[in-house]
């Protein structure tokens, strides 16, 4: 069974508990205080009943975002979550709101408030510790699965605990005489489950419009890729949160005279290490430059210039007087700050036994090659 579908079990399991107990609780807590004419612990209840709800939307989320990449969606389905949380936003601040204007309206007519029985309290109780169990039970799969959505879904619990303390402060009150209290502690309740879906809207909208990661995390990722050998520095590091998960993105700078193999080696390595150093990061993209990108576009960028089979040609052409086809053995191009830097690879048994006659051929051939408008600089050796 692969990681994501384990956690994703983990995951429905927690969520299903939650769910029986909150559909308990919401039954329980509602008929409780329509019984014991509690307006906060109805209120209460109608919380509970949105978090069945969101357990509900929660399980149809995981069941979708754990599934495997596919051609539509390559960079896998854990954005569901993401829909999933906005979604549940939405029904909190509903559901807050509903509860709120109920509250205020009973207090605004006093000759409806009646003092609540003890039934109430009993219920409000057993809430309390419900809620305070599914918290750190809901908190443990969170952590391991690095889920945000079931983090969330912790805290709804936790939420719920202190909404039921309030309520039950409210109680006490007015059984003791303080008709107005259950009402206030209902509004207290409204206020903190709209404030929490307000919460979960804002921070699920930012991981849709690919909001960067947090910059601790980020210069924690700068400086593993900056410690990693053979990286001479980066640029162009962007960040996102997907799900549970992270992604990045960045160019590393590596010597310009290295092979193709040995920059590809390197970035191999940067991906490596940060994947194994940064729980959170699940996918990396690493981007090999001879050089900074950024500074070049200033001074002028090598993607104007010929590509190799035209700059080869052009070599051909001025050199062909000079020296033999088979004496040439290779001819190495590097494309760096605007212009077209040349190493031709000459065959030893070609060389001249009187230096100076050398030193002649070889400038010979420098001349006419720079007589190439995008060469910049050549260098000639033998092998």
């Amino acid at each position: 069974m692969s990681a994501i579908r384990q956690q994703a079990k983990e995951k429905r399991k927690a969520t299903l508990i939650a769910a029986l107990v909150n559909l308990v609780l919401a039954i329980g807590k509602t008929t409780c205080g329509i019984f014991a004419h509690s307006e906060a612990l109805v209120a209460d209840g109608i919380h509970s009943l949105s978090d069945l709800l969101t357990d509900i939307i929660t399980v149809i989320a995981i069941k979708i975002a754990a599934k495997e990449a596919d051609s539509d969606h390559p960079y896998g389905h854990a954005r569901f979550e993401t829909l999933a949380t906005v979604t549940l936003g939405m029904i909190l601040m509903t559901a807050g709101a509903g509860i709120l204007v109920s509250a205020v309206d009973r207090l605004q007519h006093p000759e409806f408030l009646i003092v609540p029985g003890l039934l109430a309290v009993v219920m409000t109780v057993l809430s309390i510790v419900a809620n305070e169990w599914l918290y750190h039970y809901t908190t443990s799969i969170a952590k391991r699965t690095r889920s945000q959505l079931m983090k969330a879904n912790a805290w709804h619990h936790r939420s719920d605990s202190i909404s039921s303390i309030i309520v039950l402060a409210g109680l006490i009150a007015a059984i003791a005489g303080f008709g107005y209290a259950d009402a206030i502690a209902a509004s207290i309740v409204a206020v903190m489950v709209a404030k929490i879906g307000y919460e979960l809207i804002v921070s699920s909208i930012l991981e849709l419009v690919d909001t960067a990661l947090p910059k601790k995390l980020v210069d924690e990722l700068r400086n593993v890729i900056l410690d990693t050998d053979g990286v001479a520095g980066l640029h162009r590091l962007r960040t996102r949160r997907m799900g549970p998960t992270a992604l990045a993105d960045v160019h590393i700078m590596v010597s310009p005279r290295i092979t193709v193999s040995e920059g590809h080696l390197i970035a191999d390595n940067v991906r490596n290490r940060l994947r194994d150093e940064v729980e959170e990061l699940s996918e990396v993209l690493v981007h090999v430059d001879p050089e900074d990108d950024d500074v070049v576009e200033l001074s002028g960028h090598c993607q104007s210039l010929p590509q190799r089979s035209t700059i080869i040609d052009l070599i051909d052409n001025q050199i062909r007087q000079l020296v033999w086809p088979e004496q040439i053995k290779d001819i190495n191009l590097h494309y760096l700050q605007g212009h077209v830097e040349v190493e031709l690879i000459l065959s030893r048994s070609e060389m001249l036994k009187d230096q100076q006659q050398q030193r002649q051929a070889e400038d010979k051939l420098c001349s006419a090659i720079k007589q190439i408008k995008y060469v910049s600089k050549t260098n000639i050796y033998y092998q």
